[in-house]
């Protein structure tokens, strides 16, 4: 297995591609549109040509991981497409995607995930709850369905070495500092969900994490529990701005000065600071908790 820096927006260390090489390569996330040729080229170096890709797999269509999906079908013309069902769509037709990209980005939308090209529906694959992928020689990727985050994510898991790629669900790694973020943008946050997925993932076993942002963590058990935790906190505190009256500027601002302290990244106003807060923002963080809080038990006529 090899890990592949997509570099999304020109970055390192924030977008990670894995290949699976073996008799029926696959790659696991395309990364962004932008991030298209880079994948290609590191495929290329690792001697995988236009017509030796077999499947190409995505934990879930966000365009940091799948916004590359159609460019690299157009690259490799023999790769099957897999994506859960709900969001299998969405690669067909990106437009309505597309549309919704561009309100939450506006003119940022470009420069950080270019455009999601169309896939020819013959092209893909959709998976149900589970699922599994033919790597060859007896290998097969096991696909598990892992809403919370999104509700067309899939945490995938390779029979051969144990190791599960956990797309968002598990949140944000970044491995120079160690911290763990959650990832909770709307409109499909769930917390229920998202605990539960992250319990799917514990009962799974597998012996290795693989983040797409970023990289791989051995120590599963831990990394797993404070995933659930720092779900929890991030939600406690939201709620508490929301019986607080608080509007999203003043929630954001509280939930990201009370949960500072527990992330090394952001304690400097450095590009690791930047890094962070681009993959695992407070606004979005705190818009989608208020999103689903919002759905399970609406605001009286007095609460703004």
């Amino acid at each position: 297995m090899y890990e592949i820096d997509t570099r999304m927006a020109g970055y390192s260390g924030i977008t990670a591609g894995y290949l699976i090489l073996g008799s029926r390569p696959c790659l696991v996330e395309t990364g962004t549109a932008t991030s298209a040729p880079v994948v290609r080229d590191a495929l290329a170096s690792l001697g995988v040509g236009a017509g030796d890709l077999a499947t190409v797999v995505v934990t879930h269509i966000h365009l940091d991981h799948a916004g590359g999906v159609g460019d690299i079908a157009g690259m490799f013309p023999a790769a099957e497409i897999v994506v859960h069902e709900k969001g299998a769509r969405h690669l067909v037709d990106p437009s309505r995607l597309m549309a919704s990209a561009k309100m939450v980005w506006g003119d940022k939308l470009d420069v950080l995930f270019g455009s999601l090209a169309p896939t020819d529906a013959a092209r893909i694959r959709a998976l149900g709850d589970t699922g599994a992928i033919d790597l060859g020689d007896g290998r097969t990727l096991s696909s598990h369905y892992s809403p919370g985050h999104a509700k067309h994510h899939v945490g995938l898991i390779d029979s051969f070495t144990g190791d599960l790629y956990v797309g968002d669900a598990a949140g944000v790694y970044m491995p120079e500092t160690g911290d763990l973020r959650p990832a909770t943008p709307p409109p499909d946050f769930d917390l229920d969900v998202a605990l539960a997925s992250i319990a799917l993932f514990q009962d799974l076993g597998p012996e290795r994490l693989l983040f797409s942002h970023y990289g791989p963590v051995d120590d599963v058990t831990s990394i797993l529990d404070r995933s659930a935790e720092e779900l929890r906190i991030w939600v406690d505190l939201t709620k508490q701005a929301r019986s607080e009256g608080l509007d999203l500027d003043h929630a954001v601002a509280m939930v990201r000065d009370r949960t500072k302290d527990r992330y090394g990244a952001l304690q400097n106003a450095d590009e690791r600071a930047e890094h962070f807060e681009m993959l695992s923002g407070a606004p979005s963080n705190v818009a989608g908790i208020l999103h689903w809080l919002d759905r399970i038990s609406p605001p009286g006529p007095d609460h703004p």
